[in-house]
C-alpha cells in the first residue's frame, strides 16, 4: 500500500519583527501514492525548510501537513503518522554516527516501525537492508569510516527503510556526492522505489535529477510555489519565467543539455 502526503498551505516563518524571514509561504502541493515528486528551486528557496517543518525539525507558522489524512504536527495519532515519514540528509558523512557501527544504526532506525524483534531478526534484518542497496551484508559491524560517501549515502538509504516508511523525503542526496557515484545512487533509488511502491519527496537544485527520478516537479522561489505538474511537460515547456531562467542557468557546452542524463 502506498501513502498520499499533502501539504496545505504551510508557512514556516523564522525570527520575529523586523528581522523574520518567510522561509515557506503559503506552500501546497500533494506528493501521491507510489510516485516520486520533485520540490526544485534555489538555493534559499525553502526546500529543506520544508522538510525540516514535515519531520518536526522546525515548527510550521501556519497551515497543514497530512498524511492519508492525518495531520502529523497535532496530537498523538499526530505523532504517530509523523514517525512513518523518513528523512534522507543531503550530507552522508555527517548523518551516520561515528561511534556507532552501520549495523547498529539500521536496528536503531528500526525502532520507529513500531514491531518487536529479537536480536537473531534485527541483525538478520540489517543484512538484508544492506543487500538491497548493495552494500555487502557481513561489514555490517564496521563504522561508517571505512565505507566511501556515496556507500555511506545508500547505508543511509537502508536505514530510512529501516522504519518501515510510508513517505521518504530525500534532500540533495546526491549533491554532496562525486559525479562518478550520483548516478549509481539515483539509479538504485528509482530501484527501491518501483520495487517497494515508495511515495517519495526528492529535493533538489539539479533539474537533471529531478527529470530522471521525479514523476511529477513543483518549483519553489522565495518560499512560493510558482510552477507545479507533470515532471516531463514542466520542464519540456516552463510557463513560469523563473522555471525558464533554472533551466537556462544550467552550464552546457555548445548545446541544450540532455536532460535524461543525471551525469
Amino acid at each position: 500500500m502506498s501513502h498520499t502526503l499533502e501539504y496545505d498551505g504551510l508557512s514556516v516563518r523564522y525570527g520575529r519583527g523586523g528581522s523574520a524571514h518567510q522561509a515557506v509561504d503559503d506552500v501546497s502541493l500533494v506528493v501521491r501514492p507510489g510516485t516520486v515528486h520533485g520540490l526544485v528551486g534555489e538555493s534559499g528557496s525553502g526546500k529543506s525548510t520544508l522538510a525540516a517543518a514535515t519531520v518536526g525539525l522546525v515548527r510550521a507558522t501556519s497551515g497543514a501537513i497530512r498524511l492519508d489524512g492525518t495531520e502529523v504536527t497535532r496530537g498523538t495519532a499526530g505523532r504517530r503518522a509523523r514517525r512513518r515519514i523518513q528523512l534522507i540528509f543531503q550530507d552522508p558523512h555527517s548523518a551516520l554516527d561515528p561511534r556507532m557501527s552501520i549495523g547498529t544504526s539500521i536496528a536503531e532506525a528500526m525502532r520507529a516501525s513500531g514491531r518487536r524483534r529479537s536480536r537473531v531478526e534485527r541483525r538478520q534484518r540489517v543484512r538484508e537492508l544492506l543487500e538491497l542497496v548493495d552494500i555487502e551484508p557481513d561489514r555490517y559491524r564496521e563504522p561508517p569510516a571505512g565505507f566511501s560517501g556515496g556507500q555511506r549515502q545508500r547505508i543511509t538509504i537502508a536505514r530510512a527503510l529501516a522504519a518501515e516508511p510510508d513517505v521518504i523525503i530525500a534532500d540533495e542526496i546526491t549533491s554532496a556526492l562525486d559525479v562518478s557515484v550520483q548516478g549509481v545512487v539515483l539509479n538504485l533509488l528509482r530501484e527501491l522505489q518501483s520495487e517497494l511502491n515508495l511515495t517519495m519527496l526528492l529535493i533538489s537544485h539539479n533539474l537533471a535529477v529531478v527529470r530522471y527520478v521525479c514523476h511529477t516537479v513543483t518549483v519553489l522561489r522565495h518560499g512560493r510555489v510558482v510552477e507545479t505538474g507533470d515532471t516531463e511537460r514542466t520542464l519540456s515547456d516552463p510557463q513560469d519565467p523563473y522555471t525558464k531562467a533554472l533551466l537556462d542557468a544550467v552550464p552546457v557546452l555548445g548545446e541544450r543539455p540532455d536532460w535524461g542524463s543525471v551525469a
